[in-house]
């Protein structure tokens, strides 16, 4: 952006959650059920993930952008799960101190995710609580760099039933065959363990060392080139002059208010090169390396929207009947129009998206 915008796409996530809390985990559908007891589960300090680990088991994780409802209660149908969670009373004592967590990346194909808490205020407190960090429009629009570093949180939460990440889960996330090959030589050229079968101490692989990973695995070659036509490949930075006219010849919409929205001159491209160029000689002569350069195009300053219009331009917290619904009767359908299952779910997951 022309101005120099602070984009606060954080919610604070409340201290139970990142504390965590102990739960018996469970899940059933057609074909599987899954229990897993002592679980302690947490979220993480930017509210991207709910996580759990039980001794024994791989840790696992749910990405709270895909959760679309934490529902009060739930028990299972199968007998054979009933009777693993009966510990912890008659299924109505269940129904009360347990959670549902409901996500998924489309509206029809819902993961429920089941937990039975410790007490009915332990499960009302981590509903309010996840209720109060889902559904943040911002933080589906964070900067490349901040997707990165969840990709990376991600990794870090799947560990083995020892804590270390597997290399297998690294190589998975970019790709398989010959980039595999690249995975593996990316890690070894780090010094990381780079066996398929190996694992690696979570301290070991962090964010900088992902972070050149990915970018050996996947080089941004367009970067280079637009790198080399702004210096006019005679030099390794960018000059102050050239930064200014690539930002007003290139960056800028033309079509944009010049009073609201006024050209780049010096002094803002000399902010944005102490902001991300971390070379000390580079940035005491306004220049700005290619590193630097990456750095601010994988920015919240070069958000493809203008990230000050994200907010929620009217009042979505009236009753229901204060609001249009647009809807139509195709709402309810979970597959085509014709032939298409109907369920109920359908409203209630195109109202918790705010379709109103």
């Amino acid at each position: 952006m022309t101005k120099k915008f602070e984009f606060n796409w954080r919610v604070e996530v409340p201290e139970l959650l990142r504390n965590g809390s102990t739960f018996d985990r469970w899940f059933e559908d057609k074909e599987t059920t899954e229990y897993e007891p002592n679980c302690l589960f947490k979220v993480d300090e930017y509210g991207f993930f709910v996580y759990w680990k039980s001794d024994g088991k791989d840790g696992d994780v749910i990405e709270l952008a895909q959760v679309s409802d934490i529902r009060y209660g739930g028990t299972p149908k199968d007998p054979k799960l009933c009777n693993k969670i009966s510990k912890h009373g008659s299924m109505d004592d269940i129904d009360q101190k347990s959670l549902t967590i409901c996500s998924g990346i489309d509206y029809t194909n819902i993961h429920y995710q089941h937990v039975v808490c410790a007490d009915a205020q332990t499960a009302k407190d981590w509903q309010a609580g996840l209720r109060l960090i889902t559904h943040n429009t911002k933080a589906s629009n964070v900067c490349p760099t901040i997707q990165l570093m969840k990709h990376w949180m991600r990794l870090s939460f799947q560990v083995d039933p020892k804590g270390k990440v597997p290399v297998k889960v690294i190589s998975k996330t970019f790709a398989s065959g010959k980039t595999e090959k690249l995975v593996y030589q990316g890690l070894a050229d780090m010094g990381l363990p780079s066996g398929k079968s190996d694992k690696i101490e979570p301290k070991d692989f962090t964010f900088e060392k992902f972070k050149n990973l990915y970018f050996k695995i996947c080089p941004r070659n367009d970067i280079e080139e637009l790198f080399q036509s702004i210096t006019k490949g005679k030099s390794d930075t960018i000059t102050l002059a050239q930064l200014v006219q690539f930002m007003n010849e290139k960056q800028r919409d033309p079509r944009l208010n010049e009073i609201l929205y006024p050209l780049y001159d010096e002094k803002r491209c000399t902010e944005i090169i102490n902001d991300y160029e971390m070379d000390e000689k580079a940035r005491d002569s306004k220049c700005l390396t290619k590193e630097g350069f990456v750095r601010y195009l994988m920015s919240d300053e070069n958000a493809p929207v203008f990230l000050d219009k994200l907010e929620e331009w009217m009042d979505m917290d009236q009753p229901l009947s204060h609001y249009y619904i647009n809807s139509s009767h195709n709402t309810y359908l979970s597959g085509r129009q014709i032939g298409g299952k109907s369920t109920v779910e359908m409203y209630r997951q195109v109202l918790l998206a705010g379709c109103r």
